[in-house]
């Protein structure tokens, strides 16, 4: 047993994981390697050839990592309790007028909790991924902080983690950009990890067409929501629309409707198959409520506390007062912000740290 303890860590095969579970070998851990099949493409429909995390170059290459640094790698196939949890979810979210975040439930629900049972049956103290992010304890709570290579930062998608998860679980990309992991790859002679493409797709809609993918899942589901109509903010029928799962708020292209301004998706209403279309201060507001909210660097929200918050991966942020509402988490915006989704993830920042985040309803 090394010094350092035995860690077990997630290995997709891309560059990120790959280097992450080589500085750890190099820092003295005994790793583990795991990559997780979580889906494949013939269940989708897909036509193409199988590509990203769970296809088998992508295992193949990450088993070749381990044996030639000497540390084992194990495979496990976790496509059913996937598919079950993430996929059923994906597809409710939809059909109930909502955008869905699978990542965010896959890290909470399904690869943490994988990583953390099977650490726990090979004896690993640790887990760790190759997520841009970090972890620190302070003030007895185990703090997620973004990750130094702010264009990298994927600590949006990890508000759902536990104490408990967090106690175990390191992310030793966290202090590095993109580019320093990249010159590690090459600096260890492996050209072709470094020069090898990432998919920023969901990894279970692999041509990054929903559309095709819930029609695919959802037996006559064009036949259910085709024909309902597109509705302005004041109550007129615009026109007919192509089935509400099809859009999201803040869709403008795409439309196929003519009213002489500019129109955007303001609103879904599902029990009537409507779409709402409004203009684009329509879709400005100033609060919003967040579900199932889980908090990590504080244990209450109190009487309520300031907070940038962002309401998509990409977004900037706006700075707003957060305070628990009978369960809940209530947002009041300082100013107003465009497009709030519900179903996406609201997620609240104090400087550079993850205070945590929530569903937006």
């Amino acid at each position: 047993m090394s010094s350092k303890g035995r860690i077990l860590v997630a290995m997709s095969g891309g560059i990120d994981s790959s280097i992450a579970a080589l500085l750890l070998h190099e820092e003295g851990y005994e790793v583990v390697g795991i990559t997780m099949k979580t889906w494949d493409y013939t269940s989708s429909g897909a036509s193409k050839k199988e590509t990203g995390c769970c296809s088998l170059d992508s295992i193949n290459d990450a088993r070749s990592i381990a044996v030639d640094n000497g540390f084992h790698h194990i495979i496990l196939d976790i496509r059913d309790e996937f598919g079950d949890y993430i996929i059923d979810n994906f597809v409710d979210e939809y059909l109930a007028g909502r955008t869905p975040n699978p990542c965010v439930l896959c890290n909470t629900h399904i690869k943490w909790e994988a990583l953390l049972k099977r650490a726990n049956q090979l004896n690993c103290e640790f887990i760790a991924t190759g997520h841009y992010a970090n972890v620190r304890l302070e003030n007895n709570r185990y703090v997620i902080s973004k990750g130094l290579d702010e264009a990298k930062d994927q600590s949006y998608v990890l508000w759902g983690l536990s104490q408990e998860s967090l106690k175990r679980t390191k992310f030793p990309l966290g202090k590095f950009h993109k580019s320093a992991i990249k010159k590690m790859a090459i600096d260890r002679g492996l050209v072709d990890l470094a020069n090898k493409s990432e998919s920023y797709e969901i990894c279970f809609v692999p041509d990054n067409d929903y559309r095709a993918f819930l029609k695919h899942k959802v037996t006559g589901l064009e036949e259910k929501v085709n024909g309902g109509n597109f509705m302005s903010t004041d109550g007129k029928i615009l026109g007919k629309h192509k089935g509400y799962p099809f859009y999201t708020i803040g869709q403008r292209k795409g439309l196929e409707i003519a009213v002489g301004e500019p129109l955007f998706v303001t609103e879904i209403i599902p029990e009537i198959n409507t779409v709402v279309l409004g203009k684009k201060e329509d879709l400005e507001k100033k609060e919003m409520t967040v579900r199932n909210y889980n908090l990590i660097k504080y244990a209450t929200l109190g009487e309520g506390m300031e907070f940038l918050t962002k309401i998509r991966y990409k977004d900037a942020g706006t700075l707003a007062t957060v305070r628990e509402d009978n369960g809940k988490a209530k947002v009041l915006f300082h100013k107003e912000v465009s497009a709030i989704a519900p179903g996406q993830s609201a997620v609240f920042y104090e400087g550079n740290d993850l205070v945590g985040g929530g569903f937006i309803m």
